[in-house]
Order: structure tokens, then C-alpha cells, then sequence
């Protein structure tokens, strides 16, 4: 039996229509490559506009695991190591990239899949000689694994920890539109270069074909980057391909447009299972939510709809992963929350 919606992710649709709509309109003009061309410049220029920051380097990409192996590289010396909470995307869905690169993943115990102050300062003061790896960056990821945010206050807090360490602090944004657009981060985009030395912008999980990003913050991190991109598979030859979609995300807050929908769309659903008596794995804040529902619900579910089940929660009771889109539709949440039994 086909099911009816998938909740599995926030990248099953191609792209929103003004995205084909641009890489359609340009296809057929000719266009200098590696990133220098009139789209990717464009691209650039108006991310800048919108993180108000016109001295940060901009690099695009083809996604967030080549986004982070890049980033870490060029922030890493062969014994340094990046400390990260557990649940962290580089320490448990990147196939050991970071660690192919021979850099060690500090992995700690988080809280709601966050890192603190408290928690970075204690794995600093754990590494004190040469026969240890140094700590030198924290990865942080806005929204986290879990559909948390940072709040503003959380991440100067972290950032500022950082300095006082001598540490970098990067952060993973894949799905950093929704985490802008929840109300619970109180961030805007302006504030991201005064609180990061280098961060991405998510494009994949927020209505483009495929693309991150990567914004440079600190002007130390910025020379001879691209030397690291080209070394990593990461400057490609039709950089067009990656401009004309962040042209058409950053025009006009179309980028935000589409998070917030799929955080409202998160949030109704949110709201209808706990109206049905169930708890939350963690707070639901952005558009991944984690309902604790019974295994026998779930698998009637499973029935009608594709969706993760994230983890056991007890004998009876298992954690499924709920995410929405840009493209997803009030009837599909409207049906999950009908075929829902009640607690």
C-alpha cells in the first residue's frame, strides 16, 4: 500500500518553482565558471545584504557534510580536534569524514542536543599536553539533530567561552532558516558574524535543489580558502548551478517565506499530538518534532505514512522523528492528526 505523506525529511520535493524558474531563465547563457559567475556573484551579494555584513567571504557548495569536511580542514591543524555534543551531525551521520581526515571528534553529552559553556570549558581543561589532541573548534549545529535551537543568549555564551579558550566556534546550518524563523532563538541573520568565525547557510533543507553557503566570519580563516574547496571536490566547474538558487532563496525573504511555513506546519502538528495526550522527546521548536507515541500507534501509522522512528522510549513506547517542508500541504498534517488514535 503507498502511503498517503512522508514526514522523513525536509528534502524529499526537487526545488520551489522560483528556483527551476531561474535556473530555466539563465540555462542557455554562457557563464564564467568556478563560482565567478554573474548568478554566484549575485548570490553572494545578497547574502551579504541580508547577514548585513559586506566584509565576510562567501563560498557556495554542494551540500552539509562537504560544507563541514571543508570547514574543519582549513580551521584544523593535523593534531587539533572538534569538540561536539554526541547527537552531533559530523560525530554520527558523516561517515567518519572528519575522522578521515585524521581529526579527532571530541564527543560529549549534551543537553536537548546542545552544547554549554560549562560542558566546553571541561573538555578543554581535560586535553593539557602534547600526547593528547588540542581542542581548537566547537561544532555547534542551529537548528540541532533534535529540532533545538540556540537561543541568542545561549549562543553568545558559547561564543564567548570560545574566545576566552582560543577556540573557533562553527556552525552547522542546515537547517538554520527555520532555526531564524522559531520563536524560541530570538536570532536574526545579522547577528550570525558577530557570534561564529564561520558558519553555513542551509539551502537543501530549505527549498533548493541541493547547496549550502558557507559564510567566512573571521578574517583569519578566509586565506587561501578556496585552495580547500578545490581539494575537497568543492569548486565546481558549473558554480551557476549554485548561484542561481541563492538568488532566487534571498530575494525578496523568500528564504525565510519557506521556513517559517514549515515550522507552522511543525507547530500545528505539534500542537494536535499533544491535544492527543502525548509528550515530546524535546521541546518542538522548529520544524523536526519528536512525539513519543505507543508502539502499536506507530505502527498503524506506518501505514498511512513515512516517517523516522528515532529510538525506543520505553517497553512499550518508541520516539519517531515528524519533519515538515517548505512544500508541505495542511492536508497532510490535517490526515496524520485524524489517523492519530488518542492516548
Amino acid at each position: 500500500m503507498a502511503i498517503k505523506y512522508s514526514f522523513f525529511n525536509d528534502y524529499s520535493e526537487g526545488a520551489h518553482p522560483r528556483i527551476l524558474n531561474v535556473l530555466g531563465d539563465t540555462n542557455l547563457a554562457q557563464e564564467t565558471g568556478y563560482g565567478d559567475d554573474s548568478l554566484s556573484n549575485e548570490a553572494v551579494r545578497l547574502i551579504k545584504q541580508q547577514l548585513q555584513a559586506p566584509h565576510v567571504d562567501v563560498h557556495l557548495v554542494t551540500g552539509g557534510t562537504q560544507a563541514n569536511l571543508v570547514a574543519l580542514a582549513a580551521m584544523l591543524k593535523p593534531y587539533e580536534s572538534v569538540i561536539a555534543v554526541q547527537s552531533a551531525h559530523i560525530n554520527v551521520h558523516e561517515a567518519g569524514a572528519i575522522e578521515a581526515t585524521g581529526h579527532k571528534i571530541n564527543a560529549i553529552e549534551g543537553a536537548d542536543g546542545k552544547l554549554t559553556p560549562a560542558s566546553i570549558r571541561r573538555t578543554v581543561a581535560q586535553h593539557t599536553d602534547e600526547h593528547m589532541v588540542k581542542p581548537r573548534v566547537v561544532f555547534v549545529s542551529q537548528a540541532t539533530e533534535l529540532g533545538t535551537v540556540y537561543a541568542k543568549a545561549e549562543l553568545e555564551a558559547i561564543f564567548a567561552t570560545c574566545k576566552e579558550a582560543e577556540l573557533y566556534l562553527y556552525l552547522d546550518g542546515a537547517r538554520l532558516g527555520s532555526a531564524i524563523a522559531s520563536k524560541a532563538s530570538h536570532l536574526s541573520f545579522a547577528d550570525l558574524p558577530h557570534l561564529t568565525d564561520m558558519f553555513y547557510i542551509g539551502g537543501t533543507k530549505n527549498g533548493a535543489l541541493l547547496g549550502e553557503a558557507l559564510v567566512i566570519a573571521n578574517p583569519a580563516l578566509r586565506e587561501n580558502f578556496r585552495f580547500y574547496l578545490k581539494q575537497h571536490g568543492a569548486l565546481l566547474a558549473k558554480g551557476r548551478v549554485l548561484g542561481g538558487q541563492f538568488v532566487a532563496l534571498f530575494k525578496d525573504g523568500h528564504y525565510l517565506d519557506l521556513a517559517r511555513h514549515a515550522n507552522l506546519l511543525a507547530a500545528r502538528l505539534s500542537e494536535g499530538i499533544a491535544a492527543s495526550g502525548y509528550r515530546f522527546l524535546s521541546p518542538p521548536t522548529t520544524n523536526q518534532i519528536f512525539p513519543i507515541l505507543p508502539n502499536a500507534a506507530i505502527d498503524r501509522l506506518r501505514e498511512k505514512y513515512g516517517f523516522h522512528v528515532w529510538a525506543p522510549a520505553d517497553d512499550g513506547h518508541s520516539v519517531i522523528r515528524l519533519v515538515t517542508s517548505w512544500a508541505t500541504k495542511e492536508k497532510a498534517v490535517e490526515e496524520f492528526l485524524q489517523d492519530l488514535p488518542r492516548a
